[in-house]
C-alpha cells in the first residue's frame, strides 16, 4: 500500500507549479510522473475492484485489494487537486474519483491546448529579428519557442527551423545571411548558434575599433585646430 503522509504530499507539491489553466500538457506530464512515483497512478487506468455479490463470500485478499484501491484513489485525487490553483481546486474538489477528475481536466484543457499549439506555431513563423538588439538574445528567444514545440509534441524538421531562423536575421546582417544561405553543407541548430555568436562577437570588436579610431581622429582634428588658434593668438601688450 502506498503510505503517503500529508507532510510527504506537501513536500512533493511545493516543487510542482500549480496548474492555473495554462500549459496543461506540461503540467499533466509532471503530475503523471509524481503520481507514478508515489505509486497511485494505477487507479486512473485500472478500474476499482468489484464488490462481492449478495451471497458471495469474499476473500481477505480481495477485500484488502479494494480497500487499498479506495485509499490510493483518495490519495491520487488529493495530489491532483493540490496541484491546482485555489480557483481550480474550488471548481473540481467535488469530483469523486481520480479517474473522473483526470478525464474532466483532459476534456476541458486538451481542446484549449490545441489552440495553444496553433499560437506557438504562428509565434515561431511570425518572429522577426530586429536591429538594435543582440542577435544571440533573439536567437535564444526563438529557441525557447521551439522548446514549447517539444512540450506539445510538435515536430518540425531541423533543416526548416535553421533555414527559417537564417531568414529572420535583421537587415544589417544581410551579407552574413546570404553567406549562410550559400553554404554547401547543411548546419544544425547548435552550429547555427555558434556561427551567430562568433559573428556577433566580431561585429562588436569591429564596432569598438571604429569608435576608437573615430575618437583618435577627433583628437587629431581638435589638436590641429587648437594649434592654429595658438599660432594666431597674441597677448595684448
Amino acid at each position: 500500500m502506498a503510505f503517503v503522509t500529508l507532510k510527504d504530499m506537501g513536500s512533493d507539491f511545493h516543487r510542482l507549479e500549480r496548474f492555473d489553466g495554462g500549459d496543461f500538457v506540461c503540467w499533466q506530464r509532471k503530475m503523471h510522473f509524481l503520481l507514478v512515483t508515489v505509486k497511485v497512478y494505477y487507479v486512473i487506468v485500472n478500474p476499482r475492484p468489484p464488490e462481492p455479490g449478495e451471497n458471495e463470500e469474499e476473500s481477505v485478499a480481495k477485500t484488502r485489494e479494494r480497500l487499498r484501491w479506495d485509499q490510493d484513489d483518495e490519495i491520487c485525487r488529493g495530489h491532483i487537486l493540490n496541484g491546482m490553483s485555489n480557483t481550480l481546486f474550488d471548481a473540481y474538489h467535488t469530483v469523486k474519483t481520480a479517474k473522473e477528475l483526470w478525464n474532466q481536466l483532459e476534456r476541458r484543457y486538451i481542446t484549449e491546448d490545441a489552440t495553444s499549439k496553433r499560437f506557438i506555431v504562428s509565434k515561431f513563423f511570425d518572429y522577426k529579428m530586429v536591429d538594435g538588439r543582440s542577435v544571440m538574445e533573439q536567437f535564444n528567444e526563438i529557441k525557447s519557442i521551439l522548446d514549447r514545440y517539444s512540450q506539445h509534441k510538435l515536430a518540425l524538421d531541423e533543416f526548416i527551423v535553421v533555414t527559417s531562423i537564417i531568414d529572420k536575421l535583421p537587415p544589417s546582417w544581410k551579407n552574413f545571411r546570404n553567406s549562410l544561405k550559400h553554404r554547401k553543407e547543411d548546419i544544425n541548430l547548435d552550429k547555427l548558434g555558434t556561427h551567430l555568436r562568433i559573428e556577433e562577437d566580431l561585429c562588436k570588436e569591429e564596432k569598438s575599433k571604429s569608435e576608437v579610431q573615430a575618437f583618435e581622429q577627433y583628437d587629431l582634428v581638435f589638436e590641429a585646430i587648437d594649434g592654429d588658434n595658438r599660432r594666431f593668438w597674441h597677448p595684448l601688450p
